[in-house]
């Protein structure tokens, strides 16, 4: 039988097909034993074989190494692993409540400070801001320079802040308040931010810098007249003249005429206003065009101050019975030296440190008031302010010599309040007597507080760890517990357990003189006398007037909380800056929150030239 080949051949198929598969199967192995006695290529091996025969390769190619399969798996076993378990925990963390850690609750003296700041927004003369915080404060004055009758030529003096209890408006003891205050800032802005309350110090310069500007034209270059006062305090004219200190009413409602009262011969207090606007100039330094304008007025000042000599409150005026200033050479050193910081012009400097200049001002003279720094004398705090200059500067000839001078006159000073000397006396509970018993002894106390403080972080910051009184070294330490010690006693720690700074503590002065504090806000409008009932009340003050240091106890450590005795109970915007700069010094961490030691110098240029470059390598 035949059949077709599909490959072109016949194909011949036998009976042998019948056989039986054993045959078959011999045949066919004899046909495999015939096709193995030959090699096998590679791709006929292959075929052979099938996919599940195949061996596994011990490597991994990996293209730039080869590793072994083992180690390959292990490994990216443990990748995967480690990111599921990386996955998890950043998911617990995401969903599980933190718990943040708070900040340590803040010192006695941080509490203090936030109070002590509270009484200048209750100061506030003019419009209020919106958020004063003084509920029971209002808009006052919006009238002062307008209906001023006396000729003055400058007739918008609406703001500022009132002096103490009453409603004048004293500019040479509210000047020396804003120098303090931007003094503190700029050696201590951190401390500041720290305790929440930069902004709120930076607003209070502003509101009292606002209004410095309105007091003269400081738009020119030069000017022959500022004004010295708003408001009157002479009682002598009896009932027939109501004033601001014989009238008891509420600022709110005050209806009497309220004087202004000019100079053209003041040098007193227009160099302390030139201090004032140019030490708040570095404190707003930020806002050029703000800090160039006090700059400028500063400048105008301090020209006014040196053309046309002569005391503010000399001729009978009626300031040189609240605030008369002793001389005008002090203002000199003190407004030169913040001339000099705000602009780096050493014209300003070479005044400052003129020997001549600090005989004038008593550098050299010693005597019972020597040290005590206050709104009238400012010396001492100059002579600090020029010491810094010293320590971190050094700017040599022609300065030197007058420099060195109040360094060793500044260690005097510090010397002189240690108790280890006998230059001031102290009360039984502690507290010196700068003042040598007088009363109002606390915004001398305060402004000590502040300088020896300030000095002993001076010395830390020039890696000075004290200095010499005679013989004895002393560490900055000792200054700083004369400082705490004293303000301490303020805050409480004296023998009546009294705090003398309002809201401080819950012992403290209840019948604080002071006008708006005093008198109800209850819609009632009380006449010039019709007030007095308040004055003459024997219940605490209805409103409380948080953060006003009083005037503080006698030398016997007693103190009478009676409303009409201004010598124990009446603040003071002077004090109260004093008492700010001193609190915001010891607040906080010493070791982290350090004084600023380069704002200050922003303005001034490098005090040696700087050396030219090298000269270009040779080539031949």
């Amino acid at each position: 039988m035949y059949g077709r080949d599909p490959w072109g051949g016949p194909l011949e198929i036998h009976n042998a097909d019948s056989a039986t598969d054993d045959d078959r199967s011999r045949n066919l192995n004899d046909f495999d034993r015939a096709a193995l006695s030959r090699p096998l290529d590679e791709t006929q091996q292959s075929w052979l074989l099938g996919p599940g025969e195949q061996k596994k390769k011990k490597y991994v190619d990996l293209g730039c190494i080869i590793v072994s399969r083992k180690i390959f798996v292990w490994t990216v076993g443990l990748i995967l692993a480690a990111g599921f378990i990386a996955g998890c925990v950043t998911l617990i963390v995401k969903t599980v409540p933190r718990h943040h850690k708070h900040p340590p609750p803040p010192d006695n003296y941080t509490i203090a400070l936030q109070k002590a700041l509270m009484f200048f927004n209750a100061q506030k003369s003019g419009k209020l801001p919106k958020h004063n915080n003084v509920s029971w404060r209002g808009n006052s004055c919006l009238n002062d320079g307008k209906a001023d009758k006396s000729g003055a030529v400058l007739k918008d003096l609406v703001g500022g802040y009132y002096d103490a209890g009453d409603a004048i408006k004293f500019h040479f003891p509210k000047a020396f308040a804003m120098t303090m205050l931007s003094w503190s800032v700029i050696e201590y802005s951190a401390k500041y931010e720290a305790a929440g309350e930069l902004n709120h110090v930076k607003d209070i310069i502003k509101w009292g810098t606002d209004y410095f500007l309105k007091t003269f034209n400081s738009s020119a270059d030069t000017i022959s007249q500022i004004v010295a006062q708003v408001g009157k305090g002479d009682t002598s004219a009896g009932p027939d003249d109501p004033n601001d200190h014989s009238c008891w009413m509420r600022p709110e409602d005050i209806d009497y005429e309220r004087p202004v009262t000019e100079c053209s011969s003041c040098s007193d207090l227009a160099a302390e206003m030139a201090a004032a606007l140019a030490s708040a100039s570095i404190v707003f330094k930020d806002n050029k065009a703000y800090s160039k304008k006090l700059v400028h007025g500063a400048a105008t000042l301090w020209k006014f101050a040196r053309d046309q000599r002569g005391s503010y409150s000399a001729g009978g005026a009626d300031a040189a019975t609240f605030y008369n200033s002793s001389m005008y050479w002090d203002e000199f050193v003190w407004g030169g030296t913040w001339m000099y910081y705000a602009t780096g012009n050493q014209s300003y400097l070479y005044l400052a440190s003129h020997p001549k200049l600090a005989k004038h001002a008593g550098a050299f003279w010693g005597g019972p008031d020597y040290g005590v720094f206050s709104w009238d004398n400012k010396l001492t705090g100059a002579q600090v302010l020029l010491t810094r200059l010293r320590l971190f500067l050094s700017p040599g000839y022609p300065y030197e010599e007058t420099l060195q001078t109040f360094h060793n006159q500044t260690s005097i000073v510090m010397c002189s309040y240690l108790p280890y000397f006998s230059s001031f006396n102290r009360t039984k509970g502690g507290l010196i007597q700068l003042n040598h018993g007088r009363p109002q002894p606390l915004q001398y106390v305060v402004n000590a507080a502040f300088l020896a403080t300030l000095f002993s972080d001076y010395l830390d910051a020039a890696d000075t760890p004290g200095w010499y009184c005679g013989p004895n070294f002393y560490s900055t330490d000792v200054l700083r517990k004369f400082a705490e010690k004293q303000i301490n006693y303020i805050l409480g720690d004296n023998p009546r357990k009294m705090s003398y700074l309002v809201g401080y503590g819950t012992h403290y002065p209840k019948q604080v003189h002071h006008r708006g504090a005093s008198i109800p806000k209850n819609r009632v409008k009380y006449s010039c006398t019709g007030g007095i009932k308040w004055e003459k009340s024997k219940k605490a003050n209805p409103n409380t007037i948080i953060g006003a240091m009083v005037a503080g106890p006698d030398r016997h450590d007693g103190f009478h909380d009676v409303r009409s005795n201004y010598n124990y109970t009446e603040p003071t915007i002077a004090g109260n800056a004093g008492l700010v700069a001193a609190l915001v010094a010891l607040s906080g961490d010493r070791t982290t929150k350090k004084i600023d030691k380069n704002t200050i110098f922003s303005a001034v240029p490098p005090m040696f030239p700087t050396p030219p470059p090298p000269p270009a390598p040779w080539k031949p």
